[in-house]
């Protein structure tokens, strides 16, 4: 073993052995306080062994699109990444219905993605809130009838920083959390359940230290499967990635948060200058999305004293083991893992995401890597219902094999440059587009070939686009008179809005599409005079959205409106008059719905 990899092994060492349900001799949960006072721990703490629950509260957290849940907030006891006892809170939410798959109710531990240092961007106060980011797929897990149990992680006690990003920290508080859950009175859930670990960016860099620490810290959890995307599997490497572009908020969030948990190693408040302390000040105070823009681009030279860079604050021997500590790979995952990542992510370089992968197949770990063609946020939210469907096969006992045979050649990342704008790249993403003509009273539905193409400059507030609609065969009623006829819907110039994401993680666009509507009679004629009809002026579809951030990725960013077709042109067409008092006028409404392209795996 290395020396880097031996120091590794000692943050957590002395925390080996621990077993799951140990009964240690702790005081019974009690009821926790309302409002905020529940994050502030009782004084003295009662004694208990990791996971042992301190005390919960009901909550009500209703995800929309969601089934009706049981759910509780939970403070317990944990172990940060050093080997110390600490406090975490937490959310658990059990579905209302009956479970009717078999055995008992399955457990999924949810692990968040970066939701910002400041207490009020914890996960259970977003969620009690109902605006955090990843309402769907907390949402996607009840519909699928399990059991979700969502750690804050480390630091969102009153008082405290998060310690982001100290792996071991962040593995220890997931894995607690089902032995918490389970000590709720009167709890519908099983300590045999089946158990499922998932989480994406911070929570895919969590969900894989819980699955290496689970073996020694808690062997007694039934756990089935984990789901890690889009980890940050090497700090270095990340760190060199975000610094310096659209993900530098990330950066200095991993800072102070490795500071917090190794003062010693990393002193953030010596190192930097004046511009980093109020740049730190700052972003203890901020969530993940004001962050991201406030920070954006920032090179940490500029936070500290003499301006060193990250390549020589790296030099130090304290800070680069602490960050190499953080690395993943060094240990076999104990059951099937699916991992995943974008191949256009901005945020988490996927070459480390690819070593990750050969690591884990070199300790014959059971992998299966899937490959998302979008980038960090689109692949955080397509990929649930695969996760979901892979996660419900390994709850069923189905076997899977992975593809660890499958690496002869690596995807290379299309991610956007770093050091710009932040822009969320749409490539030709699956158009399922209806009209609805409002004369005729008739729906067309158009091909399933059709694409839509944009860069939404979240930085600039900017919108670019393209439609491609290609000409199909439809029939329609004219005077009466059924038609077979070809429909075209031409873009006559690029679409054109803004594009913005708010602090609460948000997405509004706002735009126009303009296009010519074309009727062709495929040589066939109406009173022995072919036609070939196209409106004298390009219709305007108003493009439109206000929704969250997860509709991206989903499946659910829809654009739907009303407009109206000018007039049919004389020129070429002999029906000109009728298809303008057919067709034409106000009331024609539209439906676009645009989702990523499938993933394909490695």
């Amino acid at each position: 073993m290395t020396p880097l990899k031996l120091l590794k092994r000692t943050l957590w060492a002395p925390l080996a052995g621990m077993a799951l349900f140990a009964m240690s001799a702790h005081a019974a949960p009690t009821q926790g306080p309302n409002g905020l006072a529940f994050y502030t721990p009782p004084s003295p703490l009662p004694a208990g062994d990791h996971g042992d629950l301190i005390w919960y509260r009901s909550t009500t957290v209703a995800p929309p699109g969601a089934p009706a849940t049981d759910a509780w907030n939970v403070l317990y006891h944990s172990i940060d990444a050093v080997g110390t006892p600490n406090v975490v809170t937490g959310t658990v939410l059990v579905p209302k219905s009956a479970w009717s798959g078999r055995g008992s109710r399955p457990i999924v531990g949810y692990e968040v993605g970066t939701h910002g240092l400041a207490q009020s961007c914890a996960p259970s106060l977003q969620l009690a809130g109902g605006t955090d980011y990843e309402n769907a797929n907390i949402a996607a897990a009840l519909n699928a009838g399990y059991a979700v149990l969502v750690t804050d992680n480390p630091g969102y006690t009153t008082g405290d920083v998060p310690t982001y990003l100290a792996g071991a920290a962040q593995g220890h508080a997931a894995l607690d959390i089902f032995k918490a859950a389970l000590q709720i009175p009167s709890i519908s859930l099983s300590s045999n359940a089946d158990v499922a670990i998932w989480g994406y960016s911070q929570g895919g860099q969590t969900a894989a230290w819980a699955a290496e620490l689970q073996p020694s810290y808690m062997p007694s959890l039934n756990l089935q499967g984990v789901a890690a995307g889009g980890v940050p599997a090497d700090f270095i490497e990340t760190a060199d990635y975000l610094n310096g572009s659209a993900g530098a908020s990330f950066l200095l969030a991993g800072i102070i948060g490795l500071g917090t948990q190794y003062p010693d190693q990393i002193p953030y408040e010596t190192l930097s200058n004046p511009t980093g302390q109020a740049a730190i000040a700052r972003g203890k105070t901020e969530c993940v999305f004001q962050a991201l823009f406030d920070f954006l681009n920032d090179d940490l030279s500029q936070f500290t004293v003499g301006n060193q860079t990250l390549h020589q604050l790296e030099t130090n021997p304290d800070i680069y083991n602490t960050m190499v500590a953080q690395d993943l790979g060094n240990n076999r995952i104990p059951v099937p893992l699916y991992q995943y990542h974008g191949q256009a992510d901005e945020f988490i370089p996927l070459d480390q995401s690819e070593a990750l992968k050969k690591a884990y197949c070199k300790l014959a770990s059971n992998v299966t890597f899937g490959l998302y063609p979008g980038e960090h946020i689109t692949t955080q939210f397509q990929a649930a219902p695969y996760v979901l469907s892979w996660l419900g096969d390994r709850f069923n006992g189905k076997l899977t094999l992975g593809n660890c045979a499958d690496m002869a050649a690596a995807p290379t990342s299309t991610a956007l440059p770093g050091g710009g704008d932040f822009i969320v790249a749409l490539d030709k993403w699956p158009l399922d587009a209806s009209l609805h003509l409002a004369t005729l009273d008739q729906d067309v539905q158009l091909p399933s070939t059709s694409t839509f193409s944009a860069d939404t400059n979240m930085s600039a507030n900017k919108l670019t686009g393209d439609l491609s609609i290609p000409s199909f065969v439809t029939k329609i009623k004219l005077a009466g008179i059924p038609l077979s006829v070809k429909l075209s819907v031409t873009e006559t110039s690029p679409t054109v809005g803004t594009a913005s994401l708010d602090n609460a993680g948000l997405l509004h666009v706002h735009g126009h599409a303009y296009a010519n509507i074309t009727i062709d009679s495929l040589g066939v004629s109406v009173f022995r005079l072919p036609f070939g009809c196209t409106t004298s002026s390009p219709v305007d579809f108003p493009v439109d959205f206000d929704g969250p951030i997860s509709s991206l990725g989903n499946g659910n960013l829809t654009f739907v409106g009303t407009t109206s077709f000018s007039s049919f042109s004389n020129k070429g067409c002999a029906f000109a008059a009728l298809f303008t008092a057919l067709i034409s006028g106000p009331g024609q409404t539209y439906s676009y719905n645009v989702s990523p392209p499938a993933p394909t795996s490695w």
